[in-house]
């Protein structure tokens, strides 16, 4: 199959390379994220790969219908930047990875999350400004804490996991119950989890039904001082509601390595421009705030999975006409 990749990393291509002889394909790789501006590169592909930060919109899944395009296979878990019901009126077949390394969100929801916990990001400031002195940096100890988890998947799951050997109470939410997870958490309602965690960590995916589930009236229902951890979709958030819990105090710590309007900031060197997002910049001053670039994903066995399963999936709706990873 003749494939276009869109978003390609200097990371990806080894793996590009090597899985591409595997499956067979002939694949043309592009830095340039995919949208409708350069739809048109797509011509005479029968497959498109795309990252989540491709903005696969209405405008363009048409401008690669009308090329003849077939198949779309993202190589990240979420599908939020993809219109499928686009996708389905022209019968484009539509994969994306949401079997890639559990461990590497895991771990990392579990490192920012101590980071917050243990002011971690402001004694590494001051060190580096010769200042060891210790106030402010009082922290608290996580086997203390009762940790809510919102999405109790396949990362989820691993997450809690992660956290289940600092001996903390954990407890969890999701429309979808999952019996492995049982044996570490006990299952609560949205309204009971707000209300009982210390620490909150996001790991569901972004629908139209959960857009902006953290908001002003969410928060109100936490409890005061709560720290909110991030690691699934900016959307997940309200960032404006943000700002007001933890100017109030409501918010303890944000630690995210997500943002609503991410796509075009994130993964770029903005050192010498001013950055137009105001909200972000905003949230960028609190002590109390860590941010980073969305690179929870980013480990080399990651990362080589997410190009190989999409990969596989263009071979597998070649041969079959479906695939595992298929998102309906």
């Amino acid at each position: 199959m003749k494939v276009i990749a869109y978003a390609v990393r200097p990371d990806e291509i080894a793996s590009f390379e090597e899985y591409s002889k595997i499956y067979n394909h002939n694949v043309t790789l592009i830095k340039e994220s995919f949208g409708p501006h350069n739809a048109h590169l797509a011509e005479g592909f029968y497959g498109v790969s795309i990252l989540g930060n491709c903005k696969a919109n209405k405008e363009g899944i048409e401008a690669i219908a009308k090329l003849g395009v077939k198949y779309l296979a993202s190589r990240s878990a979420g599908v939020n930047n993809i219109d499928l019901e686009t996708a389905k009126k022209y019968d484009i077949k539509v994969s994306n990875v949401p079997a890639y390394s559990p461990n590497a969100v895991s771990e990392f929801a579990v490192g920012i999350t101590l980071c917050v916990l243990r002011n971690i990001q402001q004694a590494i400031r001051r060190v580096d400004v010769q200042n060891f002195g210790l106030s402010g940096l009082m922290g608290s100890e996580l086997r203390n804490k009762t940790i809510g988890f919102i999405g109790t998947g396949r990362i989820g799951l691993a997450t809690i996991k992660a956290f289940s050997g600092f001996s903390g109470k954990l407890i969890g939410y999701d429309l979808y119950e999952n019996e492995e997870a049982k044996k570490y958490i006990e299952y609560k309602n949205l309204d009971e989890l707000f209300a009982k965690s210390d620490i909150i960590s996001l790991h569901c995916p972004l629908t139209p039904e959960n857009y902006h589930l953290i908001n002003k009236e969410s928060i109100a229902k936490m409890k005061d001082g709560v720290i909110i951890v991030n690691t699934a979709r900016g959307g997940l958030m309200n960032a404006e509601d943000l700002i007001g819990g933890l100017e109030s105090g409501k918010i303890g710590g944000l630690a995210t390595d997500v943002y609503e309007n991410e796509v075009g900031i994130f993964h770029s060197d903005h050192r010498n421009s001013i950055l137009e997002d105001d909200v972000l910049v905003r949230l960028l001053k609190f002590p109390n705030v860590l941010f980073t670039p969305h690179y929870a994903f980013y480990t080399d066995e990651a990362v080589d999975n997410m190009v190989e399963y999409s990969l596989e999936s263009l071979s597998e709706f070649e041969k079959t006409g479906k695939s595992k990873n298929e998102v309906k």
